[in-house]
């Protein structure tokens, strides 16, 4: 008897790239009624518009991936449940949509709880799909069972487990409206084998959400306050977070700060809301403990700090008692418990971050402010981004300016966490919303890889680059057989020190140099991704950087670049934990 063949990875072009996805239909069933549970989340995930879900099969969960079996949905099989979770959600951030995952039960979706995690700390609306034992099991310790709700409800905005599956497709709606709408976030829908199979019966699975109500536009009396803050503010800074991005008021933040002529600086995650090259005068690139000392000097002399999307975290503000001591705080933000959480706010403005600029946008006034940008001009020509280049050593600061250059700051970035990622987020050059992709409030080492997989896939079109580290690299280094079967044309740069750099660097200024368990004896990366089915190529000597980046780039699918750079290199400026934010360890750059 024949057997109906396996479907095929996604199309390749002649470059090595993943074709783009053809378009859904968008278009509601008439009736559940008589469906599966799996054949009626099937069609709620089409009717919102999922294109592409990532993850890995298991019992518990097999028959939603057999209703999969001819879906106009791609499915791409990662090696790992947290390599999926982190597909996801680059996917999210670099496409604007709500990313998906399905995965089994127990350690499937015990795997995913750090991509959840990631997903939560950094506001990103995706939704995970997992299987869990039959509803007469539960409870049970039946085999791979485990309270996924439970586990899951710390670093979730919302989770359920499904019981009836007559209520299964309002809950799915809801769990798409939930992910995307109010402060974004991740979305668990937990679901039993036999929920699943059965077949629905009644129900037209409208939401019912009565509680949730998320306010979009701000209140005029609180917008009228934050205008007349700003126009009278001689020394203003605009402290920009990861919230625009999400909101998609990129545009609306650049006009503001044009119109009323106000410096700009941004969290890690707000990068790209301003474009550092095209608005130049205006930018003060990233704050906080790694960030530009003229952002952190302008911050703490401020009159008046507009902090739109942002949420205060302690890596920005350092010492939260001198933090902005002089400033007038304008705070706006999508999430009211937010608001004076960490640092007590003098204008609160509860509202999205489009919305409410938009409306703050006919009221303010400009101002010429010529002393103010007199001011940050001394200190940005006197504490520049820099670093002295060494005979025959490649510096890591040195490899991401290269990059920056050669790809005109236009490339898509991920990064894993560590010493590049700040490296990374201090020397190539942000120009748009959603060019940078990384983990922010969990510090997720691994991430960067599956992300940029995740990125790839949603933005084929567009160059997607890797910058990792080689500890939080072969934390999912599994997920090149990923790359490798689907060949999803991500360059990947290993900053490639043998050390757990940041961690190395804190022993070395905080420990005397006590270097415990940072030494990393690697592999040849670029055989590893050779073994994978990706192109491997590596780079010792800095003449040869800039070839080595061309053609890494030239080459079709997915690659690798190891770089070996220089093993001690520190990230400076540093703000240590407990000083003030001007409270700067320049490490010579001064």
């Amino acid at each position: 008897m024949a057997t109906k063949p396996q479907a095929k990875p996604a199309a390749q072009s002649a470059s090595g790239g993943v074709s783009p996805i053809p378009d859904v239909p968008k278009a509601a069933p008439a009736s559940f009624v008589g469906k599966s549970g799996a054949q009626a989340l099937l069609d709620i995930l089409v009717e919102q518009g999922v294109e592409v879900v990532f993850g890995y099969p298991g019992g518990a969960i097999l028959p939603t991936f057999d209703a999969l079996y001819g879906a106009p949905i791609r499915f791409v099989l990662t090696r790992c449940e947290q390599g999926a979770g982190h597909m996801a959600d680059g996917y999210s951030r670099a496409t604007g949509k709500v990313g998906t995952t399905i995965v089994t039960s127990g350690p499937g979706a015990t795997n995913l709880t750090t991509a959840l995690g990631t997903a939560y700390m950094d506001s990103i609306p995706m939704v995970a799909i997992t299987g869990q034992v039959a509803t007469a099991a539960i409870g049970n310790d039946a085999f791979q069972e485990a309270d996924v709700v439970g586990v899951t409800r710390p670093v979730t905005k919302h989770n359920i487990l499904v019981k009836n599956v007559n209520d299964l497709p309002r809950i799915v709606r809801e769990a798409y409206h939930i992910a995307r709408t109010g402060r974004p976030g991740p979305v668990l829908v937990d679901l039993p084998k036999d929920v699943q199979v059965r077949l629905i019966e009644n129900g037209n699975g409208e939401m019912n959400l009565p509680g949730y109500r998320p306010r979009s536009k701000g209140n005029p009396r609180q917008v009228r306050m934050a205008a007349e803050a700003i126009n009278a503010a001689q020394r203003p800074v605009l402290y920009v977070g990861g919230g625009v991005i999400l909101s998609g008021a990129s545009e609306e933040l650049r006009q503001l700060a044009r119109k009323a002529h106000i410096p700009v600086t941004t969290t890690l995650l707000g990068l790209g809301a301003i474009d550092e090259i095209a608005d130049a005068d205006l930018a003060l690139h990233m704050l906080g403990m790694h960030g530009s000392a003229y952002a952190n000097y302008a911050v703490q002399a401020s009159d008046c700090l507009i902090a739109v999307g942002a949420r205060f975290d302690d890596r920005v503000t350092g010492k939260l008692e001198t933090f902005a001591p002089h400033a007038k705080i304008i705070h706006i933000d999508v999430d009211p418990s937010s608001i004076s959480k960490n640092v007590d706010v003098d204008v609160p403005v509860v509202g999205d971050a489009k919305a409410v600029l938009a409306e703050l946008l006919p009221l303010v006034e400009y101002r010429e402010r010529a002393e103010w940008f007199a001011q940050i001009g001394v200190w940005k020509q006197r504490y520049p981004f820099g670093y002295r280049e060494r005979p025959g050593e490649i510096l890591p600061q040195q490899v991401i300016d290269q990059i920056g250059k050669i790809t005109e700051s236009k490339a898509i970035v991920a990064t894993g966490v560590g010493q590049h990622q700040m490296w990374t987020a201090q020397f190539y050059r942000w120009r748009q919303p959603r060019q940078m992709i990384t983990s922010g409030g969990l510090g997720t080492m691994g991430y960067g890889f599956p992300a940029a997989l995740g990125a790839a896939i949603g933005c084929p079109d567009k160059l997607v680059i890797d910058i990792d580290g080689d500890g939080s690299f072969q934390m999912t280094c599994n997920e090149l057989a990923t790359a490798g079967e689907y060949q999803i044309p991500v360059k990947v740069v290993i900053l490639n020190n043998h050390f757990q750099g940041m961690v190395r660097q804190w022993q070395e200024l905080f420990y005397q140099r006590r270097y415990m368990a940072v030494r990393m004896a690697n592999p040849s990366f670029a055989k590893v991704a050779e073994a994978f089915g990706c192109t491997g190529l590596e780079v010792r000597d800095p003449k040869d950087l800039p070839d080595a980046i061309r053609k890494m780039i030239a080459t079709p699918g997915p690659v690798v670049l190891d770089a070996h750079v220089s093993a001690e290199e520190n990230v400076y400026p540093m703000v240590a934990v407990g000083k003030s934010l001007h409270e700067m360890e320049m490490g010579g750059m001064a």
